[in-house]
């Protein structure tokens, strides 16, 4: 096993897209572990110099030099995985996150969120994160309890769909925003194309379920990954587990259709795992799992199924 670095500067991060044309810029063997940086927002959410708040000096240069293809998030890499390659499972452990600053944003946005008629002007805040004591201060004195974690962490898509935004979650993972994926939880991701190619960014100092205004705590994040290949699979979704729940995910314009894959993924979990048939796996998610609404404002909504490891047991 290798330990890397990974900067985000102006030629490790690229800007609103996914795209399986994208060349790597680290090149990794399985069972190598990288600490990678990101950075986050675009020029118009900064804050401004009477606030006191730093901004990282190569977000500022990414922003001059970096063109945004589409619109999205800033994202550290790709990192390709020597010897993957389509139809592969890319096994991510999450091994520790830490705040880079000692702020973030949020934003609300007129036609955006889960209330997108119902806000007319756009709201920029910058919240102070106290790293020390664990959490955000908001304006009228409450505090929200920092668990940070990456909104977007995500392979190649196939190549067929050309370059796509990274603000929809798809098949190959990418802006998923779910608040479950803290240090100490692994994500499986369906391999499309040689290499895997794996990008990260979006970070978030704290987020509740369904993200309702489209935004988090907006902050810049390290993380420290260790990535694992796995020859064959038939992953259709991305995936993962926490010490105590393993999780499915779907994602699609229509949250119900989300929901309903997400479920039949489950169901061929406890299938793959426990040998389960489909009818005691359904009955099984019935009484025991417990389906959440990861997000409804990336214009895929994302659903996740929670389910104690021990039935997998």
């Amino acid at each position: 096993m290798t330990d890397h670095v990974l900067k985000s500067r102006v030629g490790t991060v690229h800007w609103g897209y996914f795209d399986a044309a994208e060349k790597p810029v680290l090149t990794i063997k399985s069972g190598d572990r990288v600490t990678m940086e990101t950075i986050s927002g675009a020029p118009d959410v900064m804050p401004p110099p009477s606030s006191g708040f730093k901004i990282p000096p190569e977000l500022l240069e990414v922003h001059a030099q970096v063109p945004r293809k589409l619109p999205g998030h800033v994202l550290t890499g790709p990192i390709a995985i020597d010897g993957a390659m389509p139809g592969d499972v890319l096994q991510v452990d999450i091994e520790a996150i830490e705040c880079r600053q000692d702020w973030g944003y949020n934003a609300i946005r007129p036609l955006a969120g889960a209330l997108p008629l119902e806000f007319d002007r756009v709201r920029i805040v910058h919240i102070p994160m106290d790293r020390e004591k664990g959490v955000g201060k908001l304006s009228w004195g409450a505090e929200v309890p920092l668990r940070p974690f990456f909104g977007v962490m995500g392979v190649a898509p196939p190549p067929a769909w050309g370059m796509i935004t990274s603000l929809a979650p798809r098949q190959h993972g990418g802006n998923m925003d779910n608040k479950e994926l803290v240090a100490g939880t692994t994500v499986f991701l369906p391999v499309h194309v040689p290499g895997a190619n794996f990008s990260a960014g979006d970070g978030h100092g704290a987020q509740g379920d369904g993200e309702v205004c489209v935004t988090a705590i907006e902050t810049a994040l390290t993380g420290t990954f260790k990535f694992t290949l796995h020859k064959g699979g038939s992953l259709d979704w991305p995936r993962a587990e926490t010490p105590t729940h393993a999780i499915t995910m779907a994602f699609d314009p229509d949250l119900d259709s989300a929901a309903r894959a997400a479920l039949r993924d489950m169901i061929k979990l406890l299938g793959e795992k426990k040998g389960l048939s489909r009818e005691d796996a359904y009955m099984l998610c019935s009484l025991a799992a417990d389906l959440r609404v990861t997000q409804l404002v990336n214009g895929h909504n994302g659903v996740h199924v929670m389910l104690e490891k021990r039935y997998l047991e």
